[in-house]
């Protein structure tokens, strides 16, 4: 298992260096954070002056050069807006954006497994084709309309919910909600069409003619080795979780690092992307190496290899 996880470790080392190169490239891009850091009738002599003091005069194989011996040293630079360094401003929202998306997972997997086994429970009856009908609008729907919604309806009409912030825990349920939309519909789908494959297996016939519990068939046996697939989709989920993050904080205001990464791009604040980039991607890293690990743990015939 040591060796596996070295080897997965050592391929991410690519990935972050051609992360990193596609996100220096792109910021640079974007424009001249000049042309929005300062008045529109600066004089030349004070837009040199900033562009020299944050090393966007130098050529652009002299800043790469420049940016990724920092970051080897841990120093993503400092933001042109705040002043301050940019990792410092990720992890000040660290917490934030983890209890948004910690929130919103467990409330999908808490809607979402239960749906998709019902629904294969009750295969092609009214309730199944209900609950499939309800995943394939839900899906439909965007994550950012359906947080105006819910915030229009709880927040604004009946005054029951904050409209924003992160005051206190009133101020998560419509955040969550609204990052969960996304996710419910895919993991109810994936468990249903994995408890359909699982109760047509030998194994359950087996129980079933032994006498045993439906209820114990369906939500312990079948169910169980269901989670199996299901554990590698919700991983690979990271990455629309994190997307969905971003969208989710600046409908809401939330302080969390998605919404530093909109207020950086509308700024051109390249180090406060490029920090949020490898942030995300590191993440999303991490979390399909723990899957991975996960997956051969839950299913032996797998194994380390």
């Amino acid at each position: 298992m040591v060796n596996y996880l070295l080897r997965r470790i050592l391929l991410t080392i690519p990935t972050l260096i051609a992360v990193l190169i596609i996100c220096f490239c792109l910021t640079r891009i974007s424009g001249d954070p000049a042309d929005l850091m300062l008045p529109i009738d600066v004089s030349d002599d004070a837009r040199a002056a900033f562009r020299h003091a944050h090393g966007l005069d130098k050529p652009i194989a002299e800043q790469f050069l420049t940016f990724t011996v920092n970051a080897l040293q841990g120093d993503m630079g400092r933001s042109l807006r705040f002043g301050e360094p940019s990792l410092r401003l990720v992890s000040e929202r660290l917490a934030a954006t983890s209890e948004l998306a910690l929130a919103a997972l467990g409330l999908s997997i808490a809607i979402g497994i239960p749906l998709g086994v019902i629904a294969a429970q009750r295969y092609n009856s009214w309730l199944d084709r209900l609950i499939r009908n309800g995943i394939a609008v839900s899906q439909a729907v965007p994550s950012f309309y359906v947080g105006i919604l819910l915030m229009m309806v709880f927040a604004v009409g009946l005054g029951m919910l904050p409209i924003g912030g992160r005051e206190g825990p009133s101020n998560l349920v419509l955040p969550a909600i609204t990052l969960a939309s996304g996710l419910v519909p895919l993991i109810a789908r994936v468990t249903r069409s994995c408890m359909l494959d699982e109760l047509g297996r030998d194994y359950i016939r087996t129980a079933r003619a032994k006498g045993v519990k439906e209820t114990l068939i369906v939500w312990k046996h079948s169910l169980r080795n269901a989670c199996i697939p299901l554990v590698t989709v919700i991983g690979l989920q990271v990455g629309a979780l994190m997307s969905g993050v971003v969208v989710t904080e600046t409908v809401f205001a939330w302080p969390g690092i998605g919404r530093l990464a909109i207020q950086a791009i509308y700024a051109r604040d390249f180090p406060v992307v490029q920090a949020v980039v490898l942030f995300f991607s590191v993440v999303f890293i991490l979390v399909n190496l723990l899957v991975d690990v996960l997956y051969a743990a839950m299913d032996p015939r797998v194994g380390y290899k």
